[in-house]
């Protein structure tokens, strides 16, 4: 059994349960938002989910603690990673901030997401990283950028279309609207949805489903599956990480991240 840490205040858990592994986000009174320190911890946990993966790991279920999955991007800190001993362009700051996230999709096995609460803007791109989605049915997800003044990042609007369609994906990326989870169920970005407390309960019926089959032809499954839809979030990740990198300099991504922050409507001016 693989423990990454035995302390309970991490910002990020990983611990193995038989043939399953957890991660769970632990920052419930930041609504596990994308600070410095959580990225770090996640992309730690899914390293230690990758030694496991070795140890005999079958299944991956991430969740998150409190009311909140993952609210997204912390806009009281710093939005995006950079290494500070040389210059780093703006689009390899904005990819620098998902690749922890992104990291999910170097599992070879198989990912359940039990989304406990709220997923928004990146915490909506990490549960789409997940290869199979509990939502709660009473909580609210989505793609928020264009409400912010931002171009979305993680591969969200590449991934997206190809799970919930064109045209639905297209409505949700351009108003930036927020869904509650029960929709989320019936226009495909959700497996299943159901109330808040049996989220975990259901998420880990599926990961046990799939733990209890053979683990060879499982992974290899997973590997021909997304081989054949020619799934590349990263480099997609890497594609939107320019216009993410134009639009967070822009006088409306300034207004629309302080108008949240203000709990007000953005003015946004066009420039």
């Amino acid at each position: 059994m693989n423990s990454l840490t035995p302390n309970a205040d991490a910002a990020v858990l990983y611990e193995r349960r038989g043939h399953i592994g957890v991660i769970t986000l632990n920052r419930p009174d930041n609504r596990n938002s994308m600070t410095p320190e959580l990225l770090e911890a996640f992309s730690a946990a899914t390293r230690a989910a990758q030694d496991d993966e070795k140890q005999g790991l079958r299944c991956v279920l991430i969740t998150g603690k409190g009311r909140c999955f993952s609210a997204g991007a912390d806009f009281r800190s710093n939005i995006q990673v950079a290494d500070e001993s040389r210059y780093t362009p703006p689009h390899e700051r904005s990819f620098g901030m998902y690749g922890p996230f992104l990291s999910l999709r170097d599992l070879q096995v198989p990912v359940v997401a039990a989304l406990n609460g709220h997923a928004v803007g990146g915490g909506f791109g990490l549960s789409l990283m997940a290869d199979l989605r509990v939502a709660n049915k009473d909580a609210k997800y989505g793609a928020n950028f264009a409400r912010l003044g931002l171009h979305p990042g993680m591969a969200v609007g590449w991934v997206l279309p190809r799970i919930v369609g064109v045209q639905r994906a297209a409505e949700l990326l351009f108003t930036g609207r927020l869904f509650m989870g029960a929709e989320g169920a019936e226009i495909g970005y959700a497996l299943e949805a159901v109330a808040a407390d049996e989220v975990m309960n259901r998420a880990w019926q599926l990961a046990e489903q799939i733990a209890g089959n053979a683990p060879i032809a499982v992974k290899m499954m997973k590997r021909t599956f997304y081989d054949g839809l020619q799934w590349d979030p990263a480099q997609a990740a890497w594609q939107e990480a320019w216009a993410q990198a134009v639009t967070v300099d822009t006088d409306d991504a300034k207004e629309g991240m302080q108008a949240l922050l203000d709990k007000r409507p953005p003015q946004f001016e066009g420039r």
